[in-house]
């Protein structure tokens, strides 16, 4: 194995399209690391699939209209534009590298979900996609003699470089040894996913944890659009089932929504029915709850029963399998369903080629924001994020000038840290599908005053899910408005004076908006 040049931190679909990316061009050694097992990726749990226009009917620019639109006036264009274009060059890369995707009659499956225009949405295996992407991934990875692949090793700390003024690697720990190791290269990627875990309830894996906002937080890089947070409206809420997500792709085959008094709703919330966008499902389903004062734990239904049970068998046999596994018979019965954190649109602010406000520190995926997905994340293009922006961080990682470092002081973590089960609950009943100021204030103090561990090491998601937790409060609070996944029940309309302004922050400054992507509003940068 060569010397390292490039560390990337996540194997999930951004980091390990980008390690590709900087494989193919011929660099010498690219450190691929993730803190848990390598089958541990919110990729792989992806059911709907990856959105792309390479049907008949549809363009590109149908394509990026329905993005803006979903996006609620906060899509960067250019952002959106990228994603749309290089996309089906994206996807063929996967084909030549053996992804297999659902056809008939040799002809791929075009699915519709919510706030598609067309049928554009790639499936393999019914409702495995993100499975069969990741491993078409992991096997082109693990062939390439210039990529060492490390499961188990935790980033506690970025590295500084004082005298280059640059980020010079990682500091990790072993999860299973505790072992320290360092690792320096001449540009680091965070590939690490979502933060789904500072809520109680998620359809994330347990390794979502906010790391690379919290990394890049500690370290000064500047957050963007923290505040817009994706609730999946369709997680399965049985008691004693983990939030299991039901894929939008069932409403867009016809299954319909059913309030906890067996009526369908959602025609008076939207016209496009079970079809709108995730956060306008979201508002309509948590409404409906409340509404018929059936409790906290009350649920609403999703009613699939007339597609018939053969065709959800043929269609969605993993999640027809899980349900099952639950005491639930999607084919026979509507089944309990309510939001759950889902995805972060924000995250560390990014340029189009996942360059952050540091030098030598990259981000792209969910751990990245470049804007694309706005207020609102349309259904299935998260996986072609990862694709897109996951190499082109590559390529700009690959014309760094810089030389590996030789040296690099640890960033320590800072900060106070609550106990998980109290921050997920608090951040539930203040941050999740409607807020409020009075409530935000009130959990923004109580976050300020949560108290240091006795251990700098010790505890190290529950403090990064601290972090991430204080910067979503912050950004929801500073935004006196309701925009996509972001509704203040105390300001229920969109502000025209923040129409197409994004929040920035950075640690000890305070939340500002601007409309010009590249220059962070008024933050010293």
């Amino acid at each position: 194995m060569p010397a390292i040049e490039f560390i990337v931190v996540g194997a999930g679909i951004a980091g390990l399209r980008a390690a590709l990316e900087l494989s193919d061009a011929g660099h010498g050694g690219i450190l691929l690391l993730t803190k848990g097992e390598l089958a541990d990726s919110a990729t792989r749990f992806a059911q709907g699939g990856i959105a792309v226009a390479v049907g008949e009917d549809d363009s590109v620019a149908l394509h990026e209209q329905d993005t803006l639109i979903a996006g609620d006036g906060l899509s960067r264009p250019e952002a959106a534009r990228i994603l749309t274009e290089e996309g089906p060059a994206a996807v063929a890369a996967l084909f030549r590298w053996g992804a297999a995707f659902d056809r008939t009659a040799g002809a791929l499956d075009l699915a519709r979900e919510g706030a598609h225009s067309r049928s554009r949405v790639l499936h393999a295996h019914g409702d495995s996609t993100g499975r069969e992407i990741a491993d078409t991934l992991l096997r082109q990875a693990a062939a390439r003699a210039n990529i060492q692949i490390q499961p188990l090793l935790r980033v506690s700390s970025l590295l500084w470089d004082t005298a280059a003024g640059r980020v010079s690697g990682i500091e990790c720990r072993h999860a299973s040894t505790g072992e320290v190791v360092r690792s320096q290269a001449r540009a680091v990627l965070l590939a690490t996913g979502g933060l789904g875990q500072v809520y109680r309830d998620t359809t994330n894996p347990a390794v979502a944890t906010g790391d690379g906002p919290a990394l890049a937080g500690r370290a000064g890089a500047v957050l963007a659009d923290m505040e817009f947070v994706q609730f999946h409206p369709t997680a399965l809420a049985a008691p004693g089932a983990p939030r299991f997500l039901l894929s939008e792709a069932l409403r867009g085959e016809g299954a319909i929504l059913l309030n906890p008094a067996g009526e369908r709703f959602m025609p008076a919330y939207d016209f496009r029915a079970e079809l709108a966008p995730r956060d306008i499902v979201a508002r309509a389903i948590v409404a409906e709850i409340r509404r018929s004062a059936a409790g906290p734990d009350a649920a609403c239904f999703l009613d699939a029963t007339a597609l018939g049970a053969q065709e959800l068998e043929g269609r969605f046999p993993r999640i027809v399998a899980t349900l099952r596994q639950f005491g639930w018979d999607l084919g026979r019965q509507p089944v309990p369903v309510r939001p759950a954190a889902h995805y972060m649109m924000g995250g560390v602010w990014t340029d189009l080629n996942g360059r952050t406000s540091l030098p030598g520190l990259f981000a792209a995926g969910e751990a990245a924001c470049t804007g694309v997905h706005g207020a609102n994340r349309l259904a299935s293009n998260s996986l072609l994020e990862g694709l897109v922006f996951g190499a082109r961080a590559a390529r700009a990682m690959a014309a760094e000038s810089a030389a590996a470092p030789t040296h690099g002081e640890a960033i320590a973590p800072t900060g106070g840290v609550l106990p998980r089960p109290e921050l997920q609950r608090r951040m539930a009943e203040t941050a999740a599908v409607i807020r409020d100021g009075i409530s935000l204030r009130a959990w923004l103090q109580e976050l300020a005053a949560a108290p240091e561990p006795a251990s700098a090491a010790g505890n190290l998601e529950d403090r990064n899910l601290t972090l991430v937790a204080t910067a979503i409060v912050r950004a929801a609070l500073a935004r006196e408005e309701s925009r996509g996944a972001h509704f203040r029940s105390d300001f229920p309309r969109p502000d025209p004076a923040l129409a197409g302004c994004h929040s920035f922050q950075r640690l000890g400054h305070p939340v500002t908006f601007s409309a010009a992507w590249d220059q962070h509003g008024s933050l010293p940068v």
